[in-house]
C-alpha cells in the first residue's frame, strides 16, 4: 500500500530546496506525494509562485490562503490563526502518512500545529539551526519538538536537536540541500540570463538579498536605508535586488527598494527570481549582499563572497567567504572594499577550504574540493 507524503511549502526559497526531495519522492512507486501551497505562493504581491511548483510538473492539491494584508506583529498572528483554521481542514482531508516541511517560518509552525493535533508525523528538514536575530528560531526549535524525523545539515545542528531532546536515532545528517540545486540545475548564461532578467549586466555586479530582522523593532527602514546609501556609492556596478519575504515591517522594505530602482538605471528589482534564476545570478555576479541564509548555504559553494550584514544570521555556520558587517554605510562599503580586494579575489580564486564549520553533503558528479575538517563537498 503507498503511503501518502504530504510536502508543505509556503515560499519561493524554501520551494527550491524542496524541488528534488520532492520530486524524489514523486518518483518513488512506493510513495505518492501530495502538496499544499500556502503562504507567500499564493500571493499576487509575492508573484504567485504556486505557478512555478506547477511548470516543473506537480500538481498541488490543497492551497492554503494564510496571509492578511498586513505585515505588522498583528496581521502576522493572525495569518498564523488563518493558516492553523486552513492547514486543519487540509489534512483532514488529505489524510496523509507523513508530512514534509523545511525551516522556520511562521506559516510552517501553524502546519505543524495542525499536524500534531490530527497526529500525523512530522519530518523536519534543516532544524537545529540558529538565526538569533530572528523569531524565526523559537519558531524552528518548536518545529522540531513537534516533528518526529529530523533531517540537518551540519554535525552542530545535529548535537542542537539532540541536546532539544530529539532521540539520535531518528536525526538524519544529510547536508545542506541548497546544494542538490546547484548540482541538478544547468544554469543559465550569461546572455541566456541577461535576456530572462531583461537586465544587462555589467563588468561589476551585485545580487541584493534583504530581509526584516523580526527581532528588533524599528529597525527594517533603518537598516534598508543604511544599505541603500551604501549602494547609491556604486555607480559603477550593476544591481539586482529579491525582495523581501512576507515578514514583519517586509513592505516598507519593499517600498525603499522600488524607490531605489525608480531613480538608478544600474539597478532592477525582481519579486521572485526563482531557483534557476537566482543561482544563475551568483554564478555571473561578483559577490551577494544582504542577510538571507542563502549567502551562507550556498553561494560559497560558487566561491563568490558574501557581504552578510547584521544579526539576522547570528549563530548560523559560514565559510571563510562570509563577510560579516554592522547594519550602517560606513560598514557595508569596508566590507565590500575587502570583498572586491585583490587579496581576498586571490583567495576565493585558489583551492583553499573555503567552508568552515561542521557540515556535509552526498559525494557530487561535479568536480568538488573537499575540506577534512568538515567532510563538506561544494563547487571547485
Amino acid at each position: 500500500m503507498s503511503r501518502k507524503i504530504c510536502v508543505i511549502t509556503g515560499t519561493r526559497a524554501e520551494y527550491g530546496l524542496l524541488r528534488w526531495v520532492m520530486q524524489g519522492i514523486k518518483d518513488d512507486p512506493e510513495l505518492t506525494l501530495q502538496i499544499i501551497a500556502t503562504g507567500m505562493h499564493l500571493s499576487p504581491e509575492f508573484g504567485l509562485t504556486y505557478r512555478d511548483i506547477e511548470q516543473d510538473g506537480f500538481q498541488i492539491d490543497r492551497k492554503v490562503e494564510m496571509l492578511t494584508s498586513s505585515d505588522t506583529s498583528v496581521g502576522i498572528a493572525k495569518s498564523m490563526g488563518l493558516g492553523l483554521i486552513g492547514f486543519a481542514d487540509a489534512l483532514h482531508e488529505l489524510k496523509p502518512d507523513l508530512i514534509v516541511v523545511l525551516g522556520d517560518r511562521f506559516e510552517i509552525f501553524s502546519a505543524v500545529s495542525a499536524a500534531l493535533v490530527a497526529r500525523i508525523p512530522v519530518a523536519h528538514l534543516h532544524g537545529g539551526e540558529l538565526t538569533e536575530g530572528a523569531f524565526d528560531e523559537a519558531i524552528r526549535h518548536s518545529i522540531t519538538k513537534m516533528s518526529h524525523l529530523h533531517f540537518v545539515a551540519a554535525k552542530e545542528y545535529r548535537n542542537r536537536v539532540i541536546q532539544l531532546g530529539e532521540q539520535p536515532d531518528r536525526i538524519f545528517l544529510v547536508g545542506g540541500l541548497g546544494i542538490d540545486n546547484i548540482k541538478r540545475l544547468k544554469l543559465l548564461g550569461r546572455e541566456e540570463l541577461e535576456a530572462s532578467l531583461d537586465f544587462e549586466l555589467g563588468s561589476k555586479n551585485l545580487l541584493i538579498t534583504f530581509h526584516p530582522v523580526t527581532l528588533e523593532t524599528a529597525t527594517a527602514s533603518e537598516q534598508m536605508a543604511e544599505l541603500l546609501a551604501a549602494l547609491v556609492e556604486l555607480t559603477d556596478t550593476q544591481l539586482i535586488f529579491t525582495m523581501p519575504n512576507a515578514d514583519t515591517d517586509g513592505r516598507v522594505m519593499i517600498k525603499m527598494v522600488e524607490e531605489f530602482v525608480a531613480q538608478h538605471t544600474n539597478a532592477r528589482a525582481y519579486t521572485s527570481l526563482g531557483q534557476l534564476r537566482y543561482l544563475s545570478c551568483v554564478s555571473h555576479v561578483d559577490g551577494v549582499i544582504g542577510n538571507s541564509s542563502s549567502g551562507l548555504a550556498e553561494v560559497p559553494s560558487f566561491r563568490k563572497g558574501t557581504v552578510n550584514i547584521g544579526d539576522r544570521q547570528r549563530g548560523r555556520l559560514r565559510a571563510a567567504s562570509v563577510i560579516n558587517c554592522d547594519p550602517t554605510r560606513k560598514s557595508i562599503v569596508n566590507a565590500l572594499k575587502k570583498m572586491y580586494s585583490k587579496d581576498f579575489q586571490n583567495y576565493l580564486s585558489k583551492d583553499n577550504k573555503i567552508r568552515s564549520g561542521t557540515s556535509c553533503q552526498q559525494p557530487m558528479t561535479l568536480q568538488t574540493y573537499t575540506d577534512p575538517s568538515t567532510n563538506r563537498h561544494a563547487y571547485h
